[in-house]
């Protein structure tokens, strides 16, 4: 089993890295292969909106065209077993480096179709580990749980399983 853990965080040895390592360490107890990959380290742009990942038939149909250091990264995720990510959260929402991930990895494979549908090659399991500096009552009260539901609905809808922490 291959699991994966995508740090949105720019600190390699923080909160959101501790936590996504500690993940990792349990999976690899249970005899998983781990990775973790940090956002930062990479050189890559959000979804450039060229629809190249929509065209049936198109040599890019349902996988990102763009080539950039995330590139390889988004053809291990078709590889993994597991995937986890984790972002601190900033003004409300996860960071702008994951933003920009999460673009290039759920869109290429959502269908506009009726019901929609995904074209990620299988279900895998997913999790989100948020990390912030408020406590729960204010997460609440800023309604920080709809932009979680809103990311665990996409993980569901792409890849199946979704669990937010």
């Amino acid at each position: 089993m291959k699991v994966m853990a995508i740090n949105g965080s720019p600190r390699k040895s923080w909160n959101t890295a501790t936590l996504l390592k500690k993940a990792l360490k349990g999976a690899a107890s249970q005899g998983a292969e781990t990775e973790l990959i940090h956002l930062y380290d990479l050189k890559f742009t959000g979804c450039t909106s060229c629809f190249a990942c929509k065209i049936k038939g198109g040599k890019s149909y349902g996988r990102c065209a763009v080539k950039d250091g995330l590139s390889p990264v988004l053809k291990k995720v078709e590889a993994a077993d597991a995937l986890i990510l984790g972002s601190p959260i900033y003004f409300g929402n996860v960071s702008g480096e994951m933003r920009s991930f999460l673009e290039r990895l759920l869109f290429p494979y959502f269908t506009y179709t009726d019901p929609p549908q995904s074209l990620f090659p299988k279900k895998i399991s997913t999790g989100f580990i948020y990390t912030m500096n408020v406590p729960e009552e204010m997460m609440r009260e800023w309604d920080y749980e709809r932009v979680f539901g809103q990311l665990q609905w996409w993980l569901q809808m792409v890849f199946g399983a979704a669990e937010v922490l």
